[in-house]
């Protein structure tokens, strides 16, 4: 995985899609960022930036990604393989379904996935050093280049889904008490039942985690 490092940027993740574009860069390829002045978070919110936190959007081919996993779910995926990655640092952060990572009441961090072409984009923030009147921070200390390190190794290892969501599927009991959004509506994760392929069972309705 390259890595490409930036003091600021506005959004890792709308500068790794204009690199993209331009087909300049071979895949995977990494952009983090010391800060950011524009980010996005899920639903298109902000996400909100304090120097020293990490900002990181990655892409891969389609190619790079484990051959069982719905691209529906590739936010679960991916976001569980980074709170392995925190929890392996010594962190009890836990997967909040599809894509937030929390410490007890607390969200810490999150991520989006994006499709373009043949390629996932999947942006990452996660409070490290600097919380806000909204958001938590992470329970741990960790430079931000180990944590990418070991984090891309991971990624690396093309774990199959059926391997990753097993685990997510004995945790899922922590999601409980936490709420979704369903076409604009918070609907309680207490009503959800949790698929084989990742999505929810709501009221009949079957919801993926893809935004």
């Amino acid at each position: 995985m390259k890595i490409l490092f930036f003091k600021s940027l506005s959004s890792t993740q709308s500068y790794l899609k204009e690199l993209l574009k331009k087909q300049e860069e071979e895949l995977p390829l990494a952009v983090v960022a010391d800060m950011q002045t524009a980010g996005i978070g899920s639903r298109n919110n902000s996400w909100n930036s304090k120097e020293g936190n990490l900002f990181l959007s990655f892409a891969l081919a389609f190619e790079n990604i484990p051959d069982d996993l719905k691209l529906e779910s590739a936010s679960i995926y991916y976001a569980y393989l980074l709170k392995e990655t925190l929890h392996s640092f010594g962190s009890k952060v836990f997967l909040k379904w599809p894509n937030d990572l929390y410490i007890g009441d607390s969200k810490v961090g999150g991520m989006i996935t994006n499709i373009i072409g043949k390629t996932l984009v999947c942006g990452v923030g996660v409070n490290l050093e600097k919380k806000d009147e909204i958001f938590g921070i992470l329970d741990i200390q960790v430079e931000k280049k180990v944590l990418l390190e070991r984090y891309f190794q991971n990624i690396e290892k093309r774990v199959l889904w059926k391997q990753v969501f097993r685990k997510f599927k004995l945790e899922f009991q922590t999601n409980q008490k936490f709420f979704t959004h369903v076409s604009g509506k918070k609907v309680s994760l207490s009503e959800a039942e949790l698929q084989n392929d990742g999505s929810l069972l709501i009221n009949g309705q079957k919801v993926y985690s893809l935004r």
